[in-house]
């Protein structure tokens, strides 16, 4: 089969032949479709990720494809079936052995390349705002990168869930996206002077905050007291520093939240937010955002528009062709 490989980090993939892989016990064999890209491929190739696989590994977090073999004491899903999956690696491929739990079942209203750029996406804004944040209705949201993957659907999930949406991006095209999301106030985000224009706004109770650097430091001085900063990811290349002063004073809370975390210490969480969010997609209430689609043999091509900001929502890899 062929797969992308990482042989050594700070390298780039090398598209490769590999044996077909063969399921072990609690494991299924997919025969893989499609794969979604995700700015933390790129740390995982670097050795920047919180997760660190041996090497050599198949890049790829996400994937969707059909059940075409059970290891050793998995009784289903059935063969044929189709399901996504959060496997952390393993997605950039033809082939790909993933737990059995951890398959998620799709409905008949979702396509292979939606599939493979829904879990962490819609799974990441879902669980943040409901679960960390408890974001209600009539607060005021402000996200950021919210033409990115995960941040377009913050803006749309944070939308739905009954909030006011100010979202942040660069650019007109991508501010346009973020509005047609739901987004009530845009705010470009090469625009100085971050921290007035969100008080002019009327303060920000949750920020949904994938970027870091200094929008980062400018939203906290223009959170409400009691708000509420996830801090998602740092795409800005940039960990903020936390004054715990500031926390005190305004009665502020930051939060950190890592999606993939929650397989290991609360899965069952995971799961029911999972569940919630494809019985919103069979209900035609979700719109997943797929800016690119490539083949295989493209998919550092798609890495590279992950890297330069030049996407918006999700790039997704077909592995049939």
């Amino acid at each position: 089969m062929r797969a992308w490989e990482i042989a050594e980090l700070g390298r780039p993939p090398a598209l490769t032949d590999r044996p077909m892989p063969q399921p072990k016990a609690g494991e299924v064999r997919l025969r893989i479709y499609a794969c979604g890209l995700n700015f933390a491929d790129l740390l995982m190739a670097e050795g920047r990720y919180q997760d660190r696989p041996a090497l050599p590994f198949i890049p790829g977090l996400e994937c969707a494809g059909v059940v075409e073999a059970l290891g050793p004491g998995v009784a289903g899903p059935s063969l044929g079936a189709r399901v996504a999956v959060y496997g952390g690696q393993g997605g950039l491929a033809e082939y790909g052995c993933f737990q059995a739990d951890h398959l998620v079942p799709l409905p008949d209203s979702m396509t292979m390349v939606e599939a493979a750029g829904f879990l962490i996406a819609y799974g990441t804004s879902h669980l943040a705002l409901t679960h960390k944040a408890r974001l209600q209705p009539g607060e005021t949201l402000f996200v950021t990168g919210a033409a990115g993957g995960v941040g377009l659907t913050a803006v749309e999930l944070g939308k739905r869930l009954g909030a006011r949406v100010i979202a942040s991006a660069r650019g007109a095209e991508k501010l346009a996206v973020a509005r047609a999301a739901g987004a009530d106030e845009v705010i470009d985000s090469d625009a100085p002077d971050l921290k007035d224009r969100l008080r002019a706004l009327g303060g920000v109770d949750v920020c949904y905050d994938a970027v870091g650097g200094a929008g980062f430091d400018a939203t906290l001085r223009a959170m409400r007291p009691d708000g509420r900063m996830l801090a998602i990811g740092f795409a800005s290349g940039t960990v903020p520093q936390v004054p715990a002063n500031l926390l005190l004073v305004k009665n502020v809370s930051v939060i950190g939240f890592w999606w993939g975390g929650y397989l290991g210490f609360a899965p069952a969480l995971l799961r029911d937010s999972l569940a919630t969010l494809m019985s919103w997609h069979a209900e035609r209430r979700l719109a997943l955002h797929v800016s690119h689609v490539l083949p295989l043999a493209e998919a550092q091509a798609g890495l590279a528009l992950l890297r330069d900001r030049a996407a918006v929502g999700k790039v997704v890899i077909d592995c049939l062709t």
